[in-house]
This record gives C-alpha cells, structure tokens and sequence, in this order.
C-alpha cells in the first residue's frame, strides 16, 4: 500500500484563505499569537493545517474559498497550480526554454 500525503487547496475562485477560527485554532497548535501568523505563509502540507480543515470543514474556509484535503501519492514532487484563485496540485516535472 503507497503512503499519502495530504494538501489543503482551495478549489473555488478567490483565492486560498483561512477563516478567524481557523487561524486561530492553527496559531493555538503550534504555540503561537494568531497576530503573527500568515496564512499565506503556512505550508499546504502542515499537519496542523490539515488537522484545523478536517476539524472545523467549512468552518475553516476564508472569504471566498471553499477548502479542500486533497491526498497524494508521498513520493510525488508537487506544487500548488492556481487560475484565478482555484486550484489543484500538480506534478512537478523538469522543462527547458
């Protein structure tokens, strides 16, 4: 059996965001002041991060986004590819100009 990986995306339009509760309940698990965190900066593979979206569901979304855990197989290199705020994950692969 393959190990996954689970990433937060946001898979509407607007972009990815968390809600109040949200970044606070994250900021909690990892010791820290809501004030000081970003929600930009917060990996999308944070176990904490999954654990506050799989907690609160909806709850956890921000303005305009509609939160998702999306799983992985653990070995593939990914990025987060976005269009006008909706997203997915995609497969890093090498290219050259």
């Amino acid at each position: 059996m393959h190990q996954l990986r689970s990433i937060v995306i946001n898979t509407c339009f607007g972009g990815f965001s968390l809600s109040d509760e949200a970044l606070v309940m994250y900021a909690e698990r990892k010791g820290l002041n809501a004030a000081d965190v970003y929600w930009l900066d917060i990996e999308r593979d944070d176990y904490d991060l999954i654990h506050v979206v799989r907690t609160l569901g909806e709850k956890a979304n921000g303005e305009c986004a509609r939160l998702k855990i999306v799983e992985i197989p653990a070995d593939v290199i990914w990025f987060v590819k976005e269009y006008d705020g909706a997203e997915h994950i995609a497969e890093a692969h090498r290219t050259w100009a």
